[in-house]
């Protein structure tokens, strides 16, 4: 099944993403997942995005470009999607959007016990990165795109 991508841009959309499942989202990469902090992503270049199977708020997830590279994070699936293939449809998306925007890499975070995310990240080229983020509890992933 195919996923829909949805930028939410206005508030009430910024509301959907947060109050659909609280729970499924508590493990964002390096903020925590409340209303405030959502929009203190957005308020700082992050476009956020709703990833939805049919009418159903699957995951969330964040980008933004910086210099040649597209940043990415984004939560886990709810528990009863994972294993349908979903997260390889958000890795792709994230590379279909740094290429549409021609950008040469694309870094990718998550928590640095997310070991889910290490295997996805390996098996589409992501090699983890040697930079350290402030708190350690967050790992840089960069893929270079050719």
């Amino acid at each position: 099944m195919e996923l829909n991508f949805k930028k939410a841009e206005k508030s009430q959309e910024i509301l959907d993403v947060f109050e659909h499942n609280v729970g499924a989202f508590s493990d964002s990469p390096d903020f925590n997942w409340t209303l405030k902090e959502i929009k203190h992503e957005v308020s700082e270049g992050w476009e956020l995005f709703s990833v939805s199977s049919d009418d159903d708020i699957v995951a969330a997830l964040f980008y933004r470009v910086d210099g040649d590279s597209l940043l990415t994070k984004n939560t886990a699936l709810k528990m009863h999607f994972q294993g349908s293939g979903y997260s390889h449809q958000i890795k792709e998306f994230y590379e279909k959007v740094a290429r549409e925007l021609k950008l040469k890499k694309i870094k990718h975070y998550c928590r640095i016990d997310n070991f889910r995310m290490y295997s996805l990240n390996e098996s589409h080229g992501y090699v983890k990165s040697k930079e350290k983020m402030e708190d350690e509890k967050v790992v840089e992933w960069e893929k270079l795109l050719k």
